[in-house]
């Protein structure tokens, strides 16, 4: 399908519709029927036990990332499973960026896969923003073979939404002048931040589309979703979204997540996925020297329905150990809420208010409840001395040469590393 609607009701673009969103379709999918002739047109998944991406002939059927492989191949007998050839998603992942960029210096990646660019400043030189996105789809597609989907708007968030109605392997332009005409009618879930369980709490107030959003009063949103989500989401029902470009972006936060399928919600199968987990994230802020204080969790059960978790510390921690003992706390909270509940899908954790500078304080030994999850006493100080013990010996003999308990032995690792760490945008 391809999709372009350049113009509004002047039969023009305004100069102010400068933000583009671009987004390769089905991307990691897209990439295997690149690289595999016989699988173009055909309903493909990037996985194996579970399904790490599908292709748009697969989610035809219902298949869906993160979906068990056995629960896929129900809904898509001829459905095939690749492996996933992660180095080339690398390379043809910064080769589209690299397209991008050879239009505007200001652009901001996201992702792996997508990222935004603002035209401004560039559109002497190419022409309107419409005909560089044109440009830029034209060259993605025949430089490297992949279709992309642009959005072109007055705003990040505009963008976006464009990006995701013209998929697949489309453009489309809102023309500011009905920006408000295009954004009323469409879905809710097309919105930042409105995930399944968003989407579900708006519906039992009636809110399907964006429009109906933004007519609701902000107190009955921030009474349903809180005075945060509440206040952000009724912003961007009516495209207020001040967001600029930023070409450079220090991380707020790490996270990682792992789609196990539908495993029982079993004490071992959990320690052991939250310690792999926590393992890279730890990693990571320890080599940026940027702990962090808050800690979240997130799972996913079998209907793909999920539960977020989280608690602020008084210190900020890096070590892997402190972060997945404080994890399996919050998963176990979770369940403990949740006794119906038998089969887990996903389980997630993320840390946010990274420090930006930050020096190790010592504490003295007053015998506090968390006093061995604090990064400053003896016991806090010989974790932290532990983990930088097996970053060395990484750093020097691979990431497989050391590590934490059942992580080690790869019971948790159903998702491969290399798609764990270009999925994952975070240090």
């Amino acid at each position: 399908m391809f999709l372009e609607n350049f113009f509004g009701r002047t039969g023009r673009m305004a100069r102010t519709a400068t933000i583009l969103h671009a987004d390769l379709d089905a991307f990691y999918a897209s990439v295997e029927q690149l690289l595999v002739p016989s699988l173009r047109g055909k309903p493909i998944a990037v996985g194996g036990g579970v399904v790490l991406a599908a292709s748009y002939e697969a989610r035809a059927f219902g298949v869906r990332g993160g979906m068990p492989g056995r629960q896929a191949r129900v809904l898509c007998p001829q459905l095939t499973f690749v492996s996933g050839h992660f180095k080339e998603y690398q390379r043809l992942g910064d080769a589209a960026i690299k397209v991008i960029g050879d239009f505007t210096p200001l652009v901001e990646r996201i992702s792996i896969d997508e990222a935004f660019a603002d035209v401004a400043g560039c559109t002497h030189l190419f022409g309107l923003p419409a005909e560089i996105a044109t440009a830029i789809r034209q060259r993605v597609r025949t430089e490297l073979g992949l279709p992309i989907s642009v959005g072109v708007a007055r705003t990040k968030h505009l963008a976006k939404i464009a990006s995701q109605v013209a998929k697949p392997d489309g453009l489309v332009v809102v023309d500011p002048e009905t920006e408000l005409e295009f954004l009323h009618h469409l879905p809710v879930e097309l919105m930042w931040g409105v995930g399944p369980v968003t989407k579900a709490r708006l519906a039992e107030i009636g809110v399907l589309t964006i429009g109906q959003l933004a007519k609701t009063p902000g107190w009955s949103l921030e009474r349903l979703l809180g005075p945060a989500a509440g206040e952000k989401l009724a912003a961007l029902a009516w495209n207020r979204d001040p967001r600029e470009i930023r070409t450079y972006r220090r991380a707020r936060s790490a996270g990682a997540q792992s789609a196990i399928g539908g495993k029982p919600a079993d004490a071992r199968i959990i320690r052991s996925t939250l310690l792999h987990l926590a393992d890279r994230i730890a990693t990571r802020l320890r080599a940026k020297s940027r702990p962090g204080r808050t800690v979240a969790v997130r799972v996913r059960f079998a209907d793909l329905n999920s539960v977020t978790r989280s608690v602020t510390l008084d210190a900020p921690i890096s070590a892997t150990v402190i972060l997945a003992e404080l994890a399996e706390e919050l998963v176990s909270a979770i369940l403990a809420d949740h006794p119906h509940e038998k089969t887990i899908s996903l389980l997630a954790i993320s840390v946010s208010h990274l420090e930006e500078h930050w020096d190790l304080e010592l504490e003295l030994p007053l015998g506090l409840q968390d006093e061995a999850r604090r990064p400053g006493t003896r016991i806090g100080m010989a974790r932290w001395a532990a983990d930088c013990a097996v970053d060395k010996i990484r750093d020097r003999f691979g990431w497989d040469a050391i590590g934490y308990g059942l992580a080690a032995l790869g019971v948790s690792r159903s998702v491969p590393d290399e798609f764990r760490k270009l999925a994952e945008r975070g240090l």
